[in-house]
């Protein structure tokens, strides 16, 4: 008689009858893992090891089944019932059942599945339905001095909805140019791309609190939702989670366990401390003026003290901290300790709070410059707070200087598309676009922009800029034209200076930027000393050197004593090289260059400035070789040397002639590649 083969002997034992049943219980075990889990709040990880355990267990079951029965009386080694064929037989119809029982209840995970898909298609269909933006609220208070009550209240309920990873929810600098009550309610939907608008009013008497809330269909200008909340200034701190909460039921929107606790909680139970924060958000959120961000910190700092546990004022102190350092305005050690401590506090109260992380991050990108550390944070913060922009563009920017830029550009691309009114996100991504001199792409971008009707003034000079670092100065001084000529207007004086700079118009750049200086309630931090050396660099090329040598003389002073304050940044650093080399003291100046770049740590976005600052010094102080090296590199870096800069700049007349600077300019207009690392 012939020896069985290997596959019939597998059929023989069970084996493949073992590894049906085993693969199908394993399937499901998946499934019902994948679609439960979530509910709970486990984390991914949980199922990736359900799989990874199917997956390895698999041959151990193959193997045990080799030499063990499952039988009606239990297992058995294969040994004991190899003669028994009838009790083999028992195991075979047992086996089988088992198979069809685990199999039919695969049909039906399966059926219902489709059926959920289906279901999620329709809500993939319907998702606009669950978009919503939330229109400043009217101040009804008769004391107007009120409406940062009303704006807090606002921005809190923003901030609530923002943590409802199921909603589309527009942030608020998208709309915060809009009325309370617009009768365009339609059309400024359809702008901002959602289907639902809150609109809201707050009065505010006394100790009470009356709040009016509306949730309206956009398209049909119907109610689908409205309450009025009548607290007292003491019982007021869980309105804001009240009403996300009665959004999110009406639009249908499936909250996490982690997110109802997170639009639940109530940030203090202190009415002097809640008061304070809602100032200071207020004073952050309306930012005109520098003075702004002061009084915001003076607000933080008293709704802290009022609450010491008050961990989401600890987070935008920290934050508002780090704004103020990151821009030169207090460059100094106790700033950075300050935005530490505030930043640490947040997280111990509350290390699941989105702001918490936001604060860490930008410690980490505004105060260490460590990035990976801050991309982490902002990730994190991203996880916790699934609808803020604010997030993505923070991850973005930190990319940016990481030096990924095509990663940077689809974070702030999809910020824009979270925040479409906001300008700031637009000028972003161009700016990087230009940095990288796809001019085309910027100009593009800033166009659709201006299309959107936002910040005129700010997209415009950014367009005039662009075209400067291209070289195109007709285009750029056409925009010019039509811009205020105030030369108190950061926002468009020095652009206005550097177009006359490239013209060769001297005397107009030296008033320009002296009055600029002169300017009332002019505060610049680090970013001053740079206006002395463009001053005085004007006064140079206009002939008049002893006006330019007072002029550099000033600006090393001003750069001394923001050193002697604590202030030391890579900008300080490279503005004090450019004016010590104009004065001709050479060694310092090519030192405080290099101690530039070195300052810069691995920030590759202030690299680039800092290394055409060094180029700058170095061509003052007549080092052409190590001028013409520095340029060689700065050509390759985006945000580095510009092809306007360098067919107009005056500074590089000494090196014109040599044909390696002629190339530098023929290789200036090459865009760069984008990089990534996704």
């Amino acid at each position: 008689m012939s020896r069985p083969s290997f596959w019939e002997e597998l059929k023989r034992r069970n084996v493949l009858r073992a590894a049906a049943l085993y693969a199908g219980a394993s399937w499901l075990l998946v499934q019902i893992a994948t679609q439960v889990f979530p509910f709970f709040d486990v984390p991914n990880w949980a199922v990736r090891w359900i799989v990874i355990a199917a997956i390895l267990g698999f041959p151990p079951v193959l193997f045990f089944s080799w030499f063990y029965e499952l039988t009606p009386q239990g297992l058995k080694r294969e040994s004991e019932i190899a003669s028994d064929a009838p009790l083999r037989r028992a195991s075979q119809r047992r086996f089988d059942r088992w198979i069809i029982a685990v199999l039919g209840l695969a049909v039906v995970v399966l059926l219902a599945n489709l059926l959920v898909l289906r279901r999620s298609e329709r809500t993939t269909e319907a998702a606009a339905d669950r978009s919503i933006a939330v229109l400043p609220f009217e101040n009804l208070s008769d004391d107007k001095a009120n409406a940062y009550f009303a704006e807090g209240i606002q921005d809190e309920i923003l901030t609530r909805l923002a943590k409802i990873g199921s909603l589309r929810v527009i942030s608020r600098t998208s709309t915060e140019h809009y009325a309370s009550t617009p009768g365009n309610l339609p059309e400024i939907a359809q702008r901002l791309g959602v289907s639902n608008v809150l609109e809201g009013r707050v009065q505010k008497a006394g100790d009470r609190v009356r709040i009016n809330v509306q949730l309206i269909r956009a398209a049909t200008q119907e109610q689908v939702w409205a309450e009025t909340y009548d607290r007292k200034l003491d019982d007021v701190f869980g309105v804001e989670g009240e009403v996300a909460q009665a959004i999110a039921e009406a639009l249908d929107a499936r909250l996490t366990g982690a997110e109802h606790t997170a639009i639940a909680q109530a940030p203090t139970h202190n009415a002097e401390a809640y008061d304070a924060y809602l100032r200071g958000l207020a004073s952050e959120l309306r930012v005109a003026h520098y003075l702004d961000w002061y009084q915001a910190v003076r607000y933080y700092q008293q709704a802290v003290q009022a609450d010491p546990d008050f961990a989401l004022a600890w987070a935008r102190l920290s934050m508002v901290h780090s704004y103020i350092y990151l821009n030169g305005y207090d460059h100094s050690a106790q700033r950075l300790a300050d935005m530490r401590e505030a930043a640490e506090r947040a997280m111990k109260l509350q290390p699941d709070l989105g702001e918490a992380w936001l604060a860490r991050g930008y410690y980490d990108y505004r105060g260490l410059n460590d990035y990976p550390a801050a991309r982490e944070a902002f990730e994190q913060a991203a996880q916790r707070l699934p609808n803020s922009a604010e997030a993505t563009a923070a991850i973005a920017y930190v990319e940016r200087r990481q030096g990924q830029w095509g990663d940077a550009l689809a974070h702030l691309q999809a910020a824009i598309r979270s925040d479409p009114q906001n300008v700031s996100h637009w000028i972003g991504s161009a700016e990087s676009e230009a940095a990288l001199r796809h001019y085309a792409a910027a100009q593009t971008t800033l166009e659709r922009a201006l299309e959107l009707g936002l910040g005129r003034e700010l997209l415009l000079a950014h367009q005039a800029q662009f075209y400067l670092w291209q070289g195109d100065l007709e285009a750029a001084e056409r925009i010019l034209a039509t811009l205020p000529a105030d030369p108190a207007n950061l926002n468009v004086a020095p652009i206005r200076a550097q177009q006359l700079w490239y013209r060769h118009r001297y005397a107009a750049v030296a008033d320009l930027v002296r009055r600029l200086v002169a300017s009332l309630d002019l505060k610049l931090g680090d970013q001053l000393p740079n206006l002395y050396a463009f001053m005085g660099g004007a006064y140079f090329f206009g002939g008049d050197r002893k006006a330019a040598r007072a002029a550099f003389a000033e600006g090393k002073q001003k750069a001394l004593a923001l050193r002697q304050q604590g202030i030391d940044s890579a900008n300080l650093a490279s503005s004090l090289a450019v004016i010590e080399a104009a004065l001709g003291e050479s060694k310092a100046a090519l030192e405080e260059a290099r101690r530039g770049v070195a300052l810069t740590g691995m920030d590759l976005w202030a690299r680039a400035q800092a290394r055409v600052a060094q180029a700058q010094a170095e061509a003052l102080c007549g080092a052409s070789e190590a001028a013409l090296a520095t340029l060689t590199e700065s050509v390759k870096e985006p945000g580095g040397i510009t092809p306007g800069d360098l067919r107009y700049d005056p500074i590089w007349d000494a090196l014109r002639s040599d044909p390696r600077f002629q190339a530098l300019v023929a290789a200036a207009d090459a865009p760069l590649a984008t990089t990534s690392q996704r």
